[in-house]
């Protein structure tokens, strides 16, 4: 079973539970859902109606650690440490391996320094053994680690759950790219029709110049034809007619007569 199998029917159970529930019964719910070492989508137990309707009470501190867990990282956590519920190691892990994935939405190249930075690793062998072990073992993340220059090169990353008006943009964003397309798609046509013209053209010269071709060597066939009866005419039986015509009209000897 793949990882975005497996997170659909964790979170399908837990809905379902969650739906049945109300008030101080959806706590352990929630906390079930932030330990989970499997999940890292959140948005349908936050927009179930009944945790809502936590906001303002006495519990509404959980919506807050939920919504965390949903859009935030562990730079958000140490900002609001104060009013959010301690957390267990299991939802600190959780919350760093959530925090690769929102660095890796907006680079797939990302450096060291700024991943120790942002989990609070102090060294590098434990910032690999993190990403190896606690990342790309767990199927969120993959990549390749660049010890020469000191980042880590994501090739893949799981997505996070939208954040408040990121649909929007994002929405915008494929319009421009659905935009760009059919004008790329548009010019491609253009250039398909030109070079389809231009090949029709360039067969149309091909065909004029293989006839002027021919319509020259019919030419100098005939061209041949005549100069060979010319020739014929000039030096052949015309001399035989010209020899008898130069006897008859040469002078004869007269013979004169022996006197004796």
């Amino acid at each position: 079973m793949d990882m975005e199998q497996k997170q659909a029917e964790i979170i399908d159970q837990l809905v379902r539970r969650a739906s049945t529930c109300h008030g101080e019964a959806l706590l352990p719910i929630i906390i079930e859902a932030i330990s989970h070492p499997a999940l890292f989508a959140f948005s349908e137990i936050l927009a179930l109606p009944n945790v809502a309707q936590l906001e303002g009470s006495t519990h509404s501190v959980y919506v807050d650690v939920l919504r965390l867990f949903a859009h935030g990282t562990w730079a958000d956590y140490k900002c609001n440490a104060s009013r959010i519920p301690q957390l267990s190691p299991d939802q600190i892990l959780k919350l760093k391996q959530l925090t690769v994935l929102t660095l890796a939405e907006s680079n797939k190249v990302l450096p060291y320094d700024t991943l120790m930075l942002e989990l609070d690793v102090t060294n590098v062998r434990q910032l690999e053994d993190f990403l190896i072990n606690e990342c790309m073992y767990a199927g969120i993340v993959r990549g390749k680690l660049d010890q020469l220059k000191r980042c880590f090169e994501v090739t893949f990353a799981a997505g996070r759950d939208l954040r408040p008006g990121q649909l929007g943009n994002m929405l915008h964003t494929l319009s421009n790219w659905l935009n760009t397309s059919e004008n790329l798609l548009g010019s491609i046509q253009d250039k398909i029709k030109w070079a389809d013209n231009m090949s029709e053209i360039d067969k149309k010269h091909r065909k004029e110049a293989d006839e002027g071709v021919e319509e020259v060597k019919k030419s100098l066939s005939m061209k041949g034809d005549i100069d060979s009866r010319g020739h014929k005419e000039m030096f052949g039986e015309p001399s035989g007619v010209m020899d008898y015509e130069e006897d008859r009209i040469r002078p004869k000897r007269r013979r004169h007569p022996v006197t004796r």
